[in-house]
């Protein structure tokens, strides 16, 4: 304590007053409020501070202003009170007056008067105490709080306080409550409430406090075969580190009738185990697809361990982990993983110099008779020793040996003799060294050697050598030549599959690379292989390329070219060129210039004024010329294109045209034009776009095209064709022609209005046009969208006449209420005209609406029907009777269970359910046309 805290002391405990936050910190650190070997004390917030000395205990009153109450930090616990007194000597706090502690680890709430704070004990003890959280809410004339527990005599409790209803759903009053904060609530001598009123005394009540999946459930079923069902699942803990649930099964008509598992998950249970999750269940093998009983259990287990073994040389501790699986629950008799447990096992440890694994994948039960795609190791272990690096030399090393059992390599004869699969052990090394080194001036040298050799109980061995080497000079700064060469060897054959080699390879290619800009704004690059090994002529020699690149405007040109010397073929060849100048809408601004007059040693020069200039070197700056073509050995020629496309001072003007020249033919096979505009002398208030794009096919003689026209880029007018100018003497129809008129799309409003269809273009008409409008809206809450097709006369369509609409819209009225649906309809006609007959389809699928009851902000009921309707009408008369057929739903929504109610007219049924907390709805009674049946009743 400092000395001025020591003079208020011996002064009897003079009051000290500030109003400052950051005094009050200091003077409550002199105080020393925090201690190391307990929990730290921090003044959040605080008006008043006064030092007092009683009874050989040194007190500090921490005192709030008006409003403003005190505000501790009790580590990340908070504490909010009119006044704490704050005992050094004993390590408590009391709370004067109202109060409330905010526990961080358990994330509860308690308020009351006069609450008193062991620090030491980390307990907490009041008196009319309400203790709430996010499920649950406590009140208890006397509280206790210690760690891990909360007790608390003559309280009450409820989990319906998250929900702010009054009265709550039902609640508890018991003489003594004992609260395990997130696992379990254990009441003695309690009554149930219903609304607040008491209907049943209880001597014990154990409420879960856990997880959704950790909550209790219960299913109750009666049905064929099994008869009556129970599953039941409990959940339990074993003291602080270990949560579980116990899984009941019991099915009347199978043989055995009882099935039993667990599923726990365990924190740190045993010295160097990290983490247990253990999941089995042994369930009665449920009936045949024909009805035979079938007797014994079907086992489920899954069994997961991870670890860690500190180890004294190791960089870091050895972590394990283990897997054990069986799955026999829902698996066929035939199938061939039934009875089958799987093991994994994997264990890694890493020191200075090396480090290491050890593996063993295994299964137990009866032998495979597929093959195993994923090998088994039994064990496997593995030694990696450190990469080695001594200048330019670099060498990684590692090595793996062990037995394993896998599917047997078709390529062994040997193999595939012991079956399908094959077990033996292997041993497989590993390297790569690679050496670098700058042999003379802008030289660099790499030399390279990799290895994987594997060898095999049975006699068997693979080799996959590759050893190599590349120099690199370079010269005036831009180019730069290359040698390379390399020596591959694969060899052997796996007797498994898994690791088997993709067959016999021996090959020493030779690469020289030259890459050169032998004039300014142009590169030149040229490879060229050659296996030493191989014949000049064979296939898997590879071609000689070439690749020239032009950029200095107004010419831009890229040539590749593959040539074969040892078959004197030419593999490929392409080419695309461009004439046009890129920057041609770069201006250069001359700036003005004054007048001088004569001087006696020059003549008077004139004003100049400022001018701006384009500069190209293209004659035509606002045109570009490309052309492109290619060839390959294989596939010929490809069609030869050349574009003209024309610029305008805005990039976004440009029209083109283009021609498609098929060289195999040779003749001319497709020409075309696109282009794009929009206005520039009022970009604000009218601006307009048009784009249009038109090309002839002239094999098929096919004519495409389109045209828009935008205006103030919201309204779109557009037409577009397809339509084969040479049709078949036996086609009634060219094509289509249409033409649409609506805004721009991505709008939150859109609409649209085509008219078109079929065209035949020997007879000048459409031969089956159609108006079809759309329209969208999407407000917040709101959406709606109509479609409707009106067929108009034509040359095959005598008739104007409606056949289809679609209606879909969903509606929001604030928070209450809601409608939505879809209504189609369609009309279809057979026959032969003036003969034919009119079938009318009206869908609807579904209509909705659904209604909120209750004043309060939750509603406590939602009634809800839906109509699912087809009628048809055939020749102007409905076909089949009209039945009016909506389901009706009204749910009871509560925090902890849910009513539900369903009249379905369509079958004549009706359904109630209730639904618990952790459990699906339970129905309490179905009645149809099979009468009335309670499926909890056997």
């Amino acid at each position: 304590m400092s000395s001025r805290a020591q003079h208020l002391v011996r002064r009897g405990g003079r009051r000290l007053r500030r109003g400052a936050l950051g005094l009050l910190t200091a003077l409550a650190g002199a105080a020393a409020l925090g201690s190391a070997e307990a929990r730290t004390v921090r003044i959040v917030q605080a008006q008043t501070l006064e030092l007092r000395r009683l009874d050989d205990q040194e007190i500090v009153i921490i005192g709030g202003g008006e409003g403003n109450p005190v505000e501790l930090r009790v580590d990340d616990d908070v504490v909010r009170a009119t006044r704490v007194e704050y005992n050094r000597t004993r390590r408590t706090l009391t709370l004067v007056g109202a109060a409330m502690y905010r526990t961080a680890s358990d994330g509860q709430t308690l308020t009351g008067e006069d609450l008193v704070v062991d620090l030491g004990q980390e307990q907490l003890t009041g008196e009319d105490v309400i203790i709430s959280d996010a499920d649950l809410e406590i009140r208890g004339g006397q509280v206790e709080r210690v760690p891990g527990q909360l007790r608390a005599t003559q309280g009450y409790f409820t989990p319906c306080a998250k929900c702010g209803r009054t009265p709550n759903d039902y609640a508890f009053r018991a003489e003594r409550l004992i609260v395990y904060p997130g696992d379990r609530l254990v009441a003695y001598r309690a009554q149930l409430l219903l609304a607040d009123f008491p209907v049943l005394y209880l001597p014990v009540v154990v409420l879960p406090l856990n997880d959704p999946e950790r909550q209790p459930r219960l299913v109750v079923g009666n049905g064929a075969p099994d008869g009556l069902s129970i599953e039941a699942d409990l959940p339990f803990s074993v003291g602080t580190s270990t949560l579980g649930t116990t899984l009941l099964r019991y099915y009347e008509n199978r043989d055995p009738s009882i099935g039993a598992g667990v599923s726990l998950r365990s924190y740190a249970p045993l010295p160097f185990v990290d983490r247990i999750n253990l999941y089995t269940l042994a369930l009665p093998r449920p009936f045949a697809a024909d009805g035979t009983q079938r007797v014994g259990y079907d086992l489920d287990l899954d069994l997961t361990a991870r670890g860690r073994v500190p180890l004294t040389l190791a960089v870091r501790d050895l972590d394990y982990s283990l897997n054990v699986v069986r799955r026999d629950i829902g698996r066929s008799e035939t199938d061939p993983e039934r009875g089958v447990t799987r093991v994994n096992f994997g264990a890694q440890v890493e020191y200075p110099l090396f480090s290491a694994q050890l593996n063993y994948v295994d299964r137990y039960g009866p032998e495979p008779t597929t093959a195993l795609t994923t090998p088994l190791r039994q064990p496997e272990l593995v030694v990696d020793p450190k990469p080695v690096t001594l200048g330019g030399l670099s060498a990684d090393f590692r090595v793996s040996a062990g037995r394993y059992t896998g599917q047997s390599n078709p390529l062994s004869r040997s193999a595939t003799s012991q079956g399908i699969n094959i077990s033996t052990t292997r041993l497989e090394e590993t390297h790569a060294i690679s050496f670098t080194a700058s042999p003379w001036r802008n030289a660099d040298l790499s030399l390279r050697n990799t290895f994987t050799g594997r060898y095999y109980g049975t006699g068997a061995r693979t080799v996959n050598l590759e050893a190599g080497g590349t120099i690199t000079q370079r010269f005036n700064e831009t180019n730069t030549f290359g040698v390379s060469y390399a020596y591959i060897r694969i060899e052997g054959t796996s007797p498994f599959a898994f690791d088997a080699v993709a067959g016999r390879r021996l090959s020493a290619p030779l690469t020289l690379l030259l890459n050169t800009v032998p004039v300014r704004d142009t590169t030149f690059s040229a490879t060229y292989t050659r296996d030493l090994i191989l014949p000049p002529d064979s296939s898997g020699q590879l071609p000689a390329t070439f690749r020239l690149g032009v950029n200095r405007p107004p010419v831009s040109l890229t040539y590749n070219l593959a040539y074969h010397f040892g078959t004197g073929e030419l593999e490929s060849t392409n080419f695309n060129v461009t004439l046009g100048d890129p920057n041609s809408g770069r201006v250069t601004v001359t700036p003005a210039a004054p007048a001088r007059p004569a001087t006696p040693t020059g003549p008077a020069v004139p004003a100049r004024p400022e001018t701006a200039t384009r500069s190209s070197r293209w004659p035509a700056p606002n045109l570009t010329l490309t052309a492109n073509g290619s060839y390959t050995r294989t596939g010929g020629y490809d069609p030869f294109t050349v574009r003209a496309t024309v610029t305008g001072d805005i990039r976004t003007n440009n029209f083109s045209v283009y021609a498609t020249h098929d060289v195999a033919t040779p003749r001319l096979r497709a020409v075309g034009f696109e282009a794009s505009a929009a206005t520039t002398f009022d970009t604000v208030l009218n601006p307009v776009g048009v784009t249009a794009r038109e090309n002839l096919d002239l094999l098929t003689s096919r004519l495409t095209g389109s045209y828009a026209l935008t205006w103030r880029g919201d309204y779109t007018l557009s037409t577009a064709h397809d339509l084969l100018l040479d049709q078949p003497e036996t086609a009634r129809e060219s094509g289509t022609v249409t033409f649409s008129v609506g805004t721009a799309a991505g709008r939150a409003t859109n609409w649209q209005l085509t008219y078109g269809g079929p065209y035949d273009f020997r007879r000048q008409g459409w031969t089956r046009p159609g108006v079809t409008g759309t329209l969208r809206a999407t407000r917040p809450g709101q959406s709606l969208a109509v479609a409707a097709v009106l067929n108009t006369p034509g040359l095959d369509q005598p008739r104007t006449e409606f056949s289809r609409a679609d209606l879909n819209a969903a509606w929001q009225f604030g928070s209450r209420a809601a409608l939505s649906g879809r209504v189609v309809y369609t009309r279809t006609r057979s026959g032969t005209f003036p003969d034919d007959v009119a079938t009318d389809t009206l869908v609807l699928d579904p209509v909705r609406v659904g209604v909120a009851l209750g004043n309060g902000p939750r509603p406590g009921a939602y009634l809800t029907a839906s109509l699912r309707q087809t009628v048809v009408w055939q020749g102007g008369e409905r076909v089949g009777p009209w039945n009016f057929t909506p389901v009706i739903g009204l749910t009871i929504d509560r925090c902890c269970w849910a009513l539900q109610a369903e009249i379905d007219l369509s079958v004549r049924r009706y359904r109630l359910a209730i639904g618990l907390p952790g459990s699906t709805a339970y129905p309490l009674f179905n009645y149809g046309e099979d009468g009335l049946s309670l499926p909890l009743l056997p």
